[in-house]
């Protein structure tokens, strides 16, 4: 485990290293929100262009968010439509769907990375573990992971966050909504919406934490374990934000908040 200003050093040396202008990709979460800082401040905002792909699969909050850390922070920000339901293999929601969406965003970026620009993706070491053919669709696309390079784990990356004083230091992770559909059930506008309106209106109960699994007609709300009592408090307007998405049954998963857990139906 690195300390914060050793794990920094290193992440200032891998972006000066690159020698190029930088295209961002910028979800809001806190690797991307580093990530895009740091690129800023190293390379200046001039040599910098943070994107955010929007698409019915970003949380309207989300894109909120990041218009809001690109004014806070002085980053030269912007937002290109991605258009994932086009491509029935992401529609199709396989196991590779991530590959397909991540592909897609490498297409819109292109354009903005000519002139020898490098996109950069706040990947990090641990995510390297996990199920995302999203990073291969990316590095075939010839993205760099800056934080990979500099050997930042999650921990780190909050950590040298905190160090710097950046409120998304403990920012929840948000993956995309498409997350929250089991593997073989389509993604479609109107799912990716229902599910993305009963977060937003658990989210202004006071829950930052969130997933809404989507199961037909049926919602399964994952919260931090040390959350439940308080989900549990709030049954009735749960239930209301909930069912106002367009769902009939509401159920609570007590094995709590599982970034991924999706993943676990996928074959071995």
């Amino acid at each position: 485990m690195s300390r914060p200003p050793e794990a920094l050093g290193r992440l200032r040396r891998t972006l000066s290293d690159i020698g190029r202008p930088l295209v961002v990709g910028f979800s809001g979460g806190a690797d991307s929100a580093l990530l895009a800082q740091q690129a800023t401040t190293v390379l200046g905002a001039d040599r910098v262009t943070c994107v955010t792909a929007v698409s019915p699969s970003l949380a309207p909050e989300e894109l909120a968010d990041c218009e809001a850390l690109a004014r806070e922070w002085s980053l030269s920000w912007q937002p290109v439509e991605t258009d994932e339901l086009a491509n029935p293999d992401y529609v199709a929601n396989g196991g590779d769907r991530c590959y397909h969406c991540k592909a897609e965003l490498m297409d819109a970026l292109a354009p903005l990375a000519s002139g020898g620009a490098r996109v950069v993706l706040g990947v990090n070491l641990d995510d390297l573990g996990d199920h995302r053919p999203g990073q291969e669709a990316a590095a075939e696309r010839g993205a760099l992971f800056p934080f990979v390079a500099a050997e930042l784990t999650k921990h780190d990356v909050r950590e040298v966050s905190r160090h710097l004083g950046l409120r998304t230091a403990d920012k929840p992770a948000a993956a995309c909504l498409a997350s929250r559909i089991p593997y073989g059930t389509a993604v479609s506008l109107g799912v990716l919406s229902s599910v993305g309106r009963a977060e937003s209106g658990l989210r202004r109960l006071g829950f930052r934490a969130v997933r809404v699994r989507h199961y037909g007609d049926l919602a399964r709300i994952e919260v931090p374990l040390g959350e439940l009592d308080a989900l549990l408090a709030a049954r009735s307007e749960v239930v209301e934000a909930v069912r106002s998405a367009g769902y009939r049954y509401v159920t609570v998963d007590f094995e709590g908040l599982r970034s991924g857990n999706l993943n676990s139906a996928l074959p071995g």
